[in-house]
């Protein structure tokens, strides 16, 4: 679903830019860990704010990212024309993502699952294109401020079938998913993180490793331990 202009007016302006800068991609950070290395998808990409965050900090390779709106593609494409071969970008459909199952290490969405009417397909896409191990970072705004009679005057949003906290982690979970972590402000949005699981459930995924060894070492330097060791960054490979 296409967003009206108010939206794209709220979204694409240097508060946002701001917010997702210093605040949101952040906490997902610290929710769900940096990549090391590998390819990274961003879903609804806008003007490239997101693309360029997820170069700049997650610890991807590779982005590549689409938007609905060629227009906002466009637009993306000029802002992220310096980073060359490492960002791809296209016009394309979450429901109907153009990639290989198991082609990404991790996927973004930055506010545009509550967007598709059906959204539960979104979510079966996204599991579908990530690798096992991979893991997904969402920010999202939930039914409250959808619902709410100020912004359903301004914003156009599908108003049938929207989910709260409690029902994006059960749609998470349903498709396949495992909920990592998850944050809620004001009961109108929401930070998750969830993995794909691995597909051998005897043996952990690289980066399940990799996480035991980060609190390894943590647990070593609060108990006085080579403070000079450095925690492994999450391995999203197979």
């Amino acid at each position: 679903m296409l967003m009206n202009w108010v939206e794209k007016a709220i979204v694409n302006n240097p508060v946002r830019t701001t917010l997702q800068r210093h605040f949101e991609m952040p906490i997902l950070m610290k929710m769900g860990g940096r990549m090391q290395g590998g390819r990274a998808l961003e879903i609804g990409c806008g003007r490239g704010v997101g693309a360029e965050l997820i170069l700049r900090f997650s610890g991807a390779d590779e982005v590549d990212a689409f938007d609905l709106d060629p227009h906002m593609v466009a637009l993306a494409a000029k802002r992220l024309r310096r980073s060359g071969d490492r960002v791809r970008l296209f016009v394309g459909d979450v429901e109907h993502i153009d990639a290989e199952d198991g082609a990404y290490d991790a996927v973004f969405d930055f506010g545009i699952v509550h967007h598709v009417p059906d959204w539960r397909s979104a979510l079966r896409e996204v599991h579908r294109v990530l690798k096992p191990g991979g893991r997904f970072y969402a920010e999202e705004v939930l039914d409250k401020f959808i619902h709410d009679p100020l912004w359903r005057r301004i914003l156009v949003h599908p108003m049938h079938d929207r989910f709260g906290h409690e029902g994006f982690a059960a749609g998470l979970e349903e498709t396949g998913f495992v909920i990592v972590d998850s944050r809620e402000m004001w009961g109108q949005f929401a930070w998750f993180v969830a993995r794909k699981p691995c597909e051998d459930a005897a043996r952990p995924c690289a980066h399940e490793q990799a996480r035991a060894d980060d609190r390894a070492v943590a647990d070593r330097a609060s108990e006085g331990g080579a403070s000079e060791a450095k925690p492994n960054e999450i391995a999203c490979r197979r």
